[in-house]
Parts: structure tokens; C-alpha cells; sequence
């Protein structure tokens, strides 16, 4: 699991007057104290600043808005602790100015309706809290439970749910990712529109692979870091199937990207990882990629960008490090079943079993000398749940994502390299939506199922059309199996 910083979310506990201020009253504290307790940071508005620390009119909303802009809130809830004043609750979003992800939902009653008893009319007042933040141009979300105790099991799955949403869309619209060299020439699937990938948000900042081969080679082996580094890759994998020399040359070219990224504030990589790094420099870069991955910076083969930004959407959804694989095979008697596979640059916190540094089999084969050619990162991954992801971009620079979630297995069947055998529901027809929706054979992978979250992130807030094989209800990502 990858440390992540508690989240902050602003909280708009919107009252109307004509319902039962005490009722409104207990509901904000309720929800105050489930936020918290769930480890998020509440930014809301207090007693003394609003009636109640309720919004209800426009002047409360601006002090609301002004709070969120003050404290950069990443998030925003918005609850409507009766009916809710629908103006001030799309006011106090807006003139926040935050255009970050907003969560909407309402409290359910104390009990059965009787004539003349204090009540909420929430599950009325959220749609006019939904539709005065479609009027002013505001997207939002809605959990599955939408009409809720603060206290429920469903509240913390929902913003558990949400909160995940929050980290994809101000993680990938912020970000920075390092692209070390070029593609290699044969993959145009791992092209892109740099300057329309700037407009989503993402900067790209590039370094030419001379670059790396020059830093790298420049680290002296009496550099006491370089030392740290080959100590804990031979922790980190078996090393015994490689030359000492493979070893430190993995450790170098690690230490230079490591520095590099923290020079550069980056958030992934992609790395021209053949063959030119084989040929100028003497090791494959899946170690080093790897161990990297495993520490929360995704490492992107191919120089693949958007493979990067996949895996960094992946990583963000789960808190878990991502890999990047290819739709390698499909297995021989098993429709719902794939190989998903790279040469070796999986996390090895996906491994079974200790994952071993070996010379690329593929290179070795093609006549690149074994001397050259260590450093993939072999491994099986263990069974577990996983989540597959891949954004790109059509003909016309549009985005648009692929989500997918299954189930690593235990298989007979074997092969070179990190790979896992992974079981999707309907695999022949997710397969002709990756071929027909245009989509690259590069997947991104990460531990647990957050389809959900990347749904709700790369459609709702960040405009792409996204595809799914089992979708069953537009606009609700619908998990296939209950895994």
C-alpha cells in the first residue's frame, strides 16, 4: 500500500428554513463526525459563521466558498440536512472555484411519517440541489445510497468510493510525467497528442535517453547511495541469474531516474527501455522500473505516456502500485481467461513468490549478447483482484478509457517475464471493444477492484468516454462478477 495524505474535503450541510433546524443541526454533527472518524480532513463552516454552521442563503454560501478557496479543499460534499436551500448550495460550490469532485446526499427521516412531526424532505430536496448544480455547470456525483444516515455503512462506503474519485481527477489533472527517450520506432501504439494531453491538465517533461545512459554511467560506484540501492535490489529480487556488473549498472541507471524525478516533481515514467538502452548501456531497465513502481512512481515501458498516465490513475484509485502489461495471450481452452504479461516490469508486491533478475529471454534470443541484456524483473503474480486500465485518445485527439476489472489465478500454464493469468468476465467481448473502440495493447493493472472509481473519475470530471465489456446501466460502472 502507497502512503497517501489524508484528503481534505470541504462540507456544504445545506438547510432550508421552512424544515426543522435541530433535525438539520444533528445531521451536520453526525456527518462532521463520520467524515472524520473515516480519516478525512472537514472543512465546513462553524456555528458562529452561518446559523446553525448550516448554509441557507447566499451570503452564508460566500462565506462557505470563501473557507473552501482559503483552506484548498480537494473535495466537496454537499448534504442536504433537510430539504436543503438548493441557491445556496450550488452558489457555495461555484464560488468556491475549486473544480474539484462533488458528492451529493441527502438524510433520511427519524422514522415513519405521522402528521405534524418534524421531518427533513430531503429525498426531495436533493433533485433541486442536482439540478441547481447542472444550471450552473457544476458535474457531480452520487453514490449508490444516496439517501442516507451520516452513521450508515453505506455513507462510509459511498465517500470511502468518492474519496477515491478526488485523488484520481487532482492527481492526473496536476501531474507530471517524465518521458525518457523516445518511442521505439515499431510501436505507433504508443503515440500521442503532447500538447492536447497539456489541455487535460497533465505536463510532459522529456529527457533524451543519452542523457540517462550519460547520468547513469557518471554515478560513481563509491556513491554510498548507489550502494544502498544494488543492496536493496538484491533484497528485492533474486539476483542470482545475473552478473554483479547487471546488478550495479540496474542500480545506476535506478539511482539517476530516482534523482531525476525528485528534481522534476514527476508522478510516472516512461522509459525508452529497448533496445537502445541494451546497446549504449548494457541492461534492461525492468528492475529499476520495477522497484520504482513499487514506491509509487508507475514506470511506463515503450516510453508510453499514456500507459504512465494509466498507471498513475490506477495507483491513485487503489493506493496500490500499478504495473503495465500487454494483452498478451489468450489462454487455449478458456475464453475468459488472459494472459496479461510484460517482459519484467512488474511490481514485485504482485509476485507469489520472490521475483528473480534474469538477461530478457526475447533479446537474448534475437542475438543481443546475455551480458547486455539483465535486469527484467521475473515474477507470477498471486492470485488476488485486479482493476485494468487504459486511457487513450481517438484520431481526433479525443480521450476516451477502458476499464475492466478480474482476478488473478493460479494457471499450469507458463511463460518468461511478469505476467498473471486473468480471469474477465465476458473477455470476448471487452476484446472487441479494445480492438474496435481503437484502444493500444497496453494495459494498466493495480491490485483490488476500483472500477467504480475510475469510471466515475475519467467520465464524469474528466470528459472521456469511457467502455466497459459488462455495462449493463449508462452512467453506473457494473462490476461482472461479485469476485
Amino acid at each position: 500500500m502507497i502512503q497517501q495524505q489524508p484528503l481534505r474535503l470541504g462540507f456544504v450541510p445545506a438547510k432550508r428554513g421552512t424544515f426543522n433546524a435541530r433535525l438539520a443541526e444533528v445531521m451536520r454533527q453526525q456527518t462532521i463526525e463520520s467524515l472524520t472518524a473515516l480519516g478525512f480532513e472537514v472543512v465546513v463552516p462553524l456555528p458562529e459563521e452561518t446559523a446553525y454552521g448550516c448554509v441557507e442563503n447566499r451570503q452564508e454560501a460566500e462565506r462557505c466558498a470563501e473557507l473552501f478557496r482559503r483552506r484548498a479543499v480537494e473535495g466537496i460534499v454537499v448534504g442536504a440536512m433537510n430539504f436543503g436551500d438548493e441557491q445556496a448550495a450550488a452558489w457555495s460550490v461555484r464560488q468556491a472555484k475549486r473544480d474539484v469532485p462533488v458528492l451529493i446526499f441527502g438524510c433520511q427521516e427519524e422514522g415513519p411519517l405521522v402528521r405534524g412531526m418534524a421531518r427533513r424532505d430531503a429525498f426531495c430536496g436533493l433533485l433541486s440541489i442536482g439540478e441547481a448544480l447542472r444550471q450552473v455547470g457544476i458535474a457531480y456525483s452520487v453514490g449508490r445510497r444516496p439517501i442516507c444516515y451520516p452513521r450508515d455503512a453505506s455513507f462510509a462506503a459511498d465517500v470511502g468510493w468518492f474519496s477515491r474519485v478526488c485523488r484520481i481527477v487532482n492527481g492526473v489533472r496536476n501531474a507530471r510525467y517524465g518521458q525518457v527517450g523516445a518511442r521505439p520506432d515499431a510501436f505507433w501504439t504508443c503515440r500521442f497528442d503532447e500538447k492536447q494531453l497539456q489541455r487535460l491538465g497533465p505536463s510532459t517533461v522529456v529527457l533524451d535517453l543519452s542523457e540517462a545512459i550519460g547520468g547513469a554511467t557518471a554515478i560513481k560506484d563509491s556513491d554510498p547511495e548507489l550502494q544502498q540501492v544494488i543492496h536493496s535490489t538484491q533484497q528485492y529480487a533474486d539476483t542470482s541469474g545475473v552478473a554483479l556488473l547487471s546488478v550495479v549498472r540496474s542500480a545506476k541507471l535506478e539511482l539517476f531516474l530516482r534523482r531525476w524525478q525528485k528534481a522534476n516533481a514527476l508522478d510516472a515514467l516512461a522509459v525508452q527501455c529497448w533496445t537502445s538502452l541494451q546497446q549504449n548501456y548494457g541492461v534492461c531497465s525492468c528492475t529499476a522500473m520495477s522497484r520504482l513502481g513499487d514506491e509509487g512512481i508507475p514506470s511506463a515501458c515503450e516510453a508510453d505516456i499514456l500507459g504512465a498516465m494509466s498507471m498513475h490513475a490506477c495507483l491513485l484509485a487503489s493506493g496500490n502500485p500499478a504495473g503495465l502489461a500487454d494483452w498478451n495471450n489468450l489462454h487455449h481452452a478458456d475464453d475468459e481467461l488472459a494472459n496479461v504479461w510484460h517482459c519484467g516490469v512488474f511490481p514485485a508486491s504482485f509476485a507469489r513468490a520472490k521475483a528473480r533478475m534474469t538477461p530478457h529471454e526475447v533479446m537474448v534470443a534475437a542475438g543481443v549478447p546475455a551480458e547486455l541484456a539483465g535486469g527484467t524483473c521475473e515474477l507470477v503474480a498471486k492470485p488476488c483482484p485486479v482493476t485494468l486500465c487504459r486511457v487513450t485518445q481517438d484520431a481526433g485527439g479525443d480521450w476516451k478509457a477502458l476499464v475492466a476489472e478480474g482476478r488473478f489465478e493460479d494457471q499450469a500454464a507458463e511463460t518468461a517475464g511478469s505476467y498473471g493469468w486473468c480471469r474477465i468476465a465476458n473477455l470476448q467481448r471487452l476484446y472487441r471493444d479494445v480492438l474496435l473502440r481503437h484502444f493500444p495493447h497496453h494495459v494498466a493493472i493495480t491490485e483490488t477492484h476500483v472500477g467504480n472509481a475510475l469510471w466515475e473519475a475519467l467520465g464524469n470530471y474528466l470528459g472521456m468516454r469511457v467502455f466497459h465489456a459488462a455495462q449493463e446501466t449508462p452512467g453506473l460502472y457494473t462490476p461482472a462478477l461479485p469476485f
